[in-house]
């Protein structure tokens, strides 16, 4: 960084986020940068975390979210009910008769595996959740920087616009002044020619 850029973001800290530049997060001084150079930053922070995630991952949020879905539901439901009158219609043949103790087998299994599965998927869910909460707040520090920044400008452009209109107020006081002086100088010479 330039002595010129780092005298600006030791100002920018002080005067919008009345802080020290030692006093700084990672993040504020990031934030600080970007408004500076009039950089963007916001990003599809969803897309970004889903480019990073691995294969099991991925798998891992496809077996949650069929898990927890509508079509999970009504097939499960089909499939328990078709096992279940199937092994009772054929009674003294049935592969699993009641109680249905390989059917619990089954059904076991099944909740042995997707439990820890779906809470891979939410622990994820939680540290996107995380990142754009991260994320979300440097946007709003930006534009809350940017508000202060805009309100400074107004501010100057107003105090400009004033120092303008009195320097014209003085401008024709004077005129005036040096008018009326003229004329009482006509005036007083008219007088004396009488």
């Amino acid at each position: 960084m330039t002595d010129t850029s780092t005298e600006k973001l030791i100002h920018a800290a002080e005067r919008f986020l009345g802080k020290g530049e030692q006093t700084l997060t990672k993040r504020e001084r990031q934030v600080l940068e970007q408004a500076l150079g009039k950089r963007a930053l916001s990003q599809d922070t969803s897309a970004v975390f889903d480019e990073k995630s691995t294969f099991g991952q991925r798998l891992a949020d496809g077996v949650a979210s069929f898990g927890g879905s509508w079509t999970f539901l009504i097939i499960f439901g089909v499939v328990l009910l078709s096992w279940v009158l199937g092994n009772l219609v054929l009674r003294g043949e049935a592969p699993d008769p009641y109680p249905f103790i390989f059917l619990n087998l089954l059904l076991s299994m099944l909740a042995a595996v997707q439990a820890p599965v779906i809470m891979m998927s939410q622990n994820r869910q939680a540290a996107k959740d995380r990142l754009v909460t991260s994320h979300d707040y440097e946007c709003n520090l930006k534009a809350e920087i940017e508000i202060m920044a805009l309100h400074d400008k107004v501010d100057q452009m107003r105090n400009d616009d004033l120092r303008a209109l009195l320097a014209k107020q003085q401008e024709q006081i004077d005129l005036l002044t040096r008018l009326v002086e003229s004329r009482v100088a006509v005036a007083a010479g008219q007088s004396e020619s009488k």
